[in-house]
C-alpha cells in the first residue's frame, strides 16, 4: 500500500471516529441545557427540570428508534418525507449504526429546547407527550427537507444549514414560542399597575453559577455540535475558528449593549449571548471567513439581547430562560446570513441574490410546518388532558407537586422533611 492510500486509510478512520465523538460532545450538551435551565429558574423547580431533560433524550431515543430515524434518513418519498421502515431491527450488520447516533443527539437537542421556555408552569406528562411528538414528527421530516435527500437539498443552489441553524435552532425556539404562548405566562411575571398598564416582572434564577456552568457545558459541546461532520482537518479547523469567533463577539457585543441600556452589564444576557452567537454561526460554521464569522456573532449578540426585551415587552410572552431569542430569533438569523457571507456563494462575496432567496424559502417552508403542527399539538394538549398545572401547585413547585421531592437542595431547606 502507498503512502497516500495508506494516508487516506488512516484519516478516514480518524474521521470516522471523530463522527462518533462529536456525537458524543452533542449528547452532553444536554448536561449543558439542564444546567442553563435550572440556574435561570427557581429552586422550588429544580428537580423538575432534571427530571425532564433526562426524559426528553430517553423518551426521544425511544420514538427516534421506531420512527423518527426512518422518517429522517429512509428513502425519500416524494421529497417530503423518509420511508418508514424498521431496518435497526431487521437489517441488523448493515443498518448506519453512526448515523443513527449522530442524528439522535441532534434531534435530542431540539426537542430539549422547548423546556426552558415552558419552565415552571407545564405539566410533566404533557411535556412527554409534546417533546415525543417532536422527536417523532416534526423535527424529523423538516430534517429530511435538508439532510435526508428531500425537496430542500435538491434545488439547484440548495437550502444550506451545515449544523442546524435553521434545522434545530429555530425550530426549537418556534417551538417554544407557540408553546409558552398558548400555556400562559408565571404567575406574578405580568401585573397591571393602577392605571391599567402592565408591568413586566423580573423572576430570578435561583443559580446564576449553574447557568453559567451550563452555557460554558454547551459551548464546548458545541465545538462537536458543529464539527462533527466535518471531513478533514482542514475544515475541521475552521469550524473550530467559526465556532470561537462568532460567540466571543456575541458575548461583547451582548455585554455592551446591556452596559449601555441598563447602565451596568448584565450577566445573564451576557450568558446567553454567547448561546446566541452560537446559535447563529452553526449553519454556516464550515462556509464562512473569520470577517463572516465576527460580524454574525456580533450582531446576533446584539440581536438576542433585543429579541428578549421584545419577547417579553410587546409579545408578552413569558420565557424563562431566554430560549425563543437565543434559539428562535438567532437560529433564522444564522440560517439567513449564509446567504450573504457564505463565501462561495453569498450576496457579499459576488453570487448575488439567489443564495438568500433559497435560505429564505427553507425557513419559512420550515416555519410553516412547524406553526401549523404544533400549534395542533399544544391546543390539543390543553384541551384534553391540559399544558398548565394548576395555580396552587405551581405555587408550592412542581418538585413536589410533580414528582414527590420535598426539595432538590434538601440540605438547604428550613422546614423539617417527611
Amino acid at each position: 500500500m502507498d503512502e497516500t492510500k495508506l494516508l487516506d486509510l488512516v484519516g478516514g478512520q480518524v474521521f470516522g471516529v471523530w463522527f462518533l465523538v462529536g456525537a458524543a460532545l452533542v449528547f452532553f450538551m444536554q448536561c449543558g441545557f439542564a444546567m442553563v435551565e435550572t440556574g435561570f429558574t427557581r429552586a422550588k423547580n429544580a428537580g423538575n427540570i432534571i427530571m425532564k431533560n433526562l426524559m426528553d433524550f430517553c423518551i426521544g431515543t425511544v420514538v427516534f428508534i421506531l420512527i423518527g430515524f426512518s422518517l429522517l434518513l429512509g428513502e425519500d418519498w416524494l421529497g417530503l418525507i423518509g420511508k418508514p421502515g424498521f431496518d435497526i431491527f431487521s437489517d441488523y450488520a448493515n443498518f448506519n449504526w453512526s448515523g443513527f447516533v449522530f442524528n439522535l443527539v441532534f434531534c435530542a437537542t431540539a426537542a430539549t429546547i422547548v423546556s426552558g421556555a415552558m419552565a415552571e408552569r407545564t405539566k410533566f406528562i404533557s411535556y412527554c407527550i409534546y417533546s415525543a411528538v417532536i422527536s417523532a414528527l416534526i423535527y424529523p421530516v423538516e430534517a429530511h427537507w435538508v439532510w435526508g435527500g428531500g425537496w430542500l437539498s435538491t434545488l439547484d443552489t440548495p437550502f444550506h444549514d451545515f449544523a442546524g441553524s435553521g434545522v434545530i435552532h429555530f425550530v426549537g425556539g418556534l417551538c417554544a414560542l407557540i408553546g409558552a404562548s398558548i400555556l400562559g405566562p408565571r404567575i406574578g411575571k405580568f401585573t397591571k399597575d393602577e392605571n391599567g398598564n402592565v408591568k413586566v416582572n423580573a423572576i430570578p434564577g435561583h443559580s446564576l453559577t449553574i447557568g453559567a456552568l451550563g452555557c460554558f457545558i454547551l459551548w464546548f459541546g458545541w465545538y462537536g455540535f458543529n464539527g462533527a461532520a466535518a471531513t478533514d482537518t482542514l475544515q475541521l479547523s475552521q469550524i473550530f475558528a467559526t465556532t470561537t469567533i462568532a460567540p466571543a463577539a456575541a458575548t461583547v457585543t451582548a455585554m455592551i449593549y446591556t452596559w449601555i441600556k441598563n447602565g451596568k452589564p448584565d450577566v445573564s444576557m451576557s450568558l446567553n449571548g454567547s448561546l446566541a452567537g452560537l446559535v447563529a454561526i452553526t449553519a454556516g460554521c464550515a462556509n464562512v471567513d473569520a470577517v463572516g464569522a465576527f460580524v454574525i456573532g456580533g450582531l446576533a449578540g446584539i440581536l438576542c439581547t433585543m429579541s428578549v426585551y421584545f419577547v417579553e415587552d410587546k409579545l408578552k410572552v413569558d420565557d424563562p430562560v431566554g430560549a425563543v431569542s437565543v434559539h428562535g430569533a438567532c437560529g433564522l438569523f444564522g440560517t439567513l446570513m449564509v446567504g450573504l457571507f457564505d463565501y462561495t456563494d453569498g450576496l457579499f462575496y459576488g453570487g448575488g441574490v439567489h443564495h438568500l432567496a433559497i435560505q429564505a424559502l427553507g425557513v419559512v417552508c420550515i416555519a410553516g410546518w412547524v406553526i401549523v403542527t404544533m400549534s395542533i399539538v399544544f391546543i390539543v394538549l390543553k384541551k384534553t388532558i391540559g399544558l398548565r398545572v394548576s395555580k396552587e401547585e405551581e405555587l408550592e413547585g412542581l418538585d413536589s407537586t410533580e414528582h414527590g421531592l420535598e426539595s432538590a437542595y434538601p440540605d438547604f431547606v428550613t422546614r423539617e422533611l417527611h
